[in-house]
């Protein structure tokens, strides 16, 4: 068996002032043939996965063509149908192929594609035609399309959020597609769509409400002899018509059961739409309560979500803890001028700063202050562990540790970089276990690091393109009638 590998991986928050461009993938991965294969084989990703699984399928891995950018703005038409240029070329050259994995994220949104995963999925079908398997892993942040599920054979969702079980449902589902080109199954998915957004701050696979929604859909599975099942919270910084919650469920040749039980499920998930609301916590009552447990103390900034595409130039909290005088914090701040200067001024210098923000009501007021350099650093860093995203190699650009007078620390670095990984702070020299507080830009993705040194996680309602309360974001463009927008609706599924 000859099976072709694709990816392309972008969330996309149309609320973020920046668009993603071409560059934004060569940043960070834009590979075809056999670079695929070199580049995933040994990563915590669906793409290692895919490999992995058709070894132990005793089938070839084709690398066809990868590309990912970190989650920022709307992608734009030039750099959308350039990598779909590039991606179907690819494909036209890989030779004959016996089927197809893909990795779309599943809430990807191009200027002139809405739904750009249905898209991308819909080109790659119409080039191998309708009897060629085309099966692959979706995030489960995913606003999953009817024309997804249409284009495709075969979709499991990650189980966890965050993300460390993207390797294991890789390897999933290669062992599904493998077995459907030796006809020993028949994969039939079907989707059911309840007119339901879920808070991001609802969406840890390890808390409730999720935790038992996950436990009684794997029993639901189980009981019914399905293939497979995968829920999805949705992303709700996409103002797109997909917009929301979806449960797909994929039967062995029994589509009509896959719909029956997918639509339970979704139904299930509509009467516990209330444990879906968010529950919200300002800065300084989170400040103030995170001075006096056992330290860390991870306060999780989710208005400057960086894993949801914000700039991570956001000061609410850096503000909140100089003004409380929270000694021993430590935040993270992208900014590439005050880098440079703490850079020229040299290690051991004093030197004014106006560090991050913007003068508006979404990032705050810059953080100005005489901050001490303590540190200059290269950036680059690596991640052995399985953690959220499966990303093991990380590059925050030249990085800089300045200090305030009342002990706050804080990092500069060139380019976004998500808290993914304790190496973030363990590359700078500085031992996350020293400070009392730890501002990670993020809502459930840093849990997966953070959990091996902080006791205690504080979810921070912080404004933003991340805003964590999707009532303050201006929709256009969404379902509706939708919960929780309008309180009154009654659960709608489409298929």
């Amino acid at each position: 068996m000859r099976i072709g590998l694709i990816a392309l991986l972008h969330e996309s928050n149309t609320f973020a002032h920046d668009r993603t461009t071409w560059d934004c993938f060569q940043r960070d991965i834009l590979v075809s043939g056999s670079e695929v294969l070199t580049r995933f084989m040994k990563a915590h990703h669906e793409m290692g996965g895919f490999i992995h699984g058709l070894q132990a399928a005793h089938a070839q891995a084709v690398g066809v063509f990868a590309a990912r950018a970190l989650p920022s703005g709307t992608i734009t038409k030039e750099a959308f149908d350039r990598l779909i240029d590039q991606m179907l070329s690819r494909l036209k050259q890989a030779g004959p192929l016996d089927g197809i994995l893909v990795a779309p994220h599943g809430a990807t949104v191009a200027e002139n594609h809405s739904d750009a995963d249905g898209t991308w999925l819909a080109e790659v079908r119409r080039v191998v035609g309708p009897e060629m398997p085309i099966m692959g892993t979706l995030d489960p942040h995913a606003n999953l399309s009817a024309e997804m599920v249409a284009a495709t054979n075969a979709l499991l969702a990650y189980q966890t959020n965050p993300h460390v079980d993207q390797h294991q449902r890789g390897v999933q589902a290669a062992e599904m597609i493998a077995r459907t080109i030796r006809g020993e199954i028949s994969p039939k998915q079907a989707a059911a769509f309840p007119s339901l957004a879920i808070s991001i701050e609802r969406q840890c696979s390890q808390e409730s409400p999720a935790r038992e929604f996950l436990a009684d859909m794997e029993n639901t599975r189980q009981s019914q002899a399905l293939l497979d099942a995968s829920f999805f919270y949705g992303f709700p910084y996409a103002d797109v018509k997909e917009m929301g919650a979806a449960v797909l469920c994929i039967a062995d040749d029994n589509a009509p059961l896959a719909q029956v039980v997918a639509n339970e499920l979704g139904d299930k998930l509509w009467e516990h739409r209330e444990g879906t609301l968010g529950t919200y916590c300002d800065v300084f009552t989170a400040v103030q309560r995170a001075q006096k447990l056992d330290g860390p103390v991870c306060l999780l900034e989710m208005g400057d979500n960086i894993g949801a595409g914000s700039a991570a130039k956001a000061t609410w909290i850096a503000h909140a803890l100089l003004k409380e005088k929270a000694c021993h914090a430590f935040v993270a701040i992208c900014d590439p001028m005050a880098v440079s200067k703490a850079k020229d001024a040299g290690a051991g210098a004093s030197v004014h700063l106006s560090v991050g923000g913007l003068p508006s009501e979404i990032d705050g007021d810059p953080l100005t202050e005489v901050f001490e350099v303590m540190s200059v650093h290269s950036g680059r860093f690596t991640e052995d562990a399985p953690r959220h995203g499966g990303k093991t190699e990380f590059d925050m650009g030249p990085t800089a540790i300045v200090r305030a007078a009342n002990g706050l620390t804080v990092q500069l670095t060139t380019h976004r970089t998500a808290p993914w990984s304790l190496g973030q702070l363990t590359h700078c020299g500085l031992d996350p276990a020293a400070f009392q507080i730890i501002v990670a830009k993020g809502v459930n993705a840093p849990l997966a690091a953070y959990n091996d040194v902080c006791p205690h996680f504080i979810r921070v309602d912080t404004p933003g393109t991340t805003t964590a309360n999707m009532e303050r974001l201006a929709y256009s463009h969404r379902r509706t009638p939708m919960y929780p927008f309008e309180r009154e609706t009654t659960s709608i599924s489409y298929q």
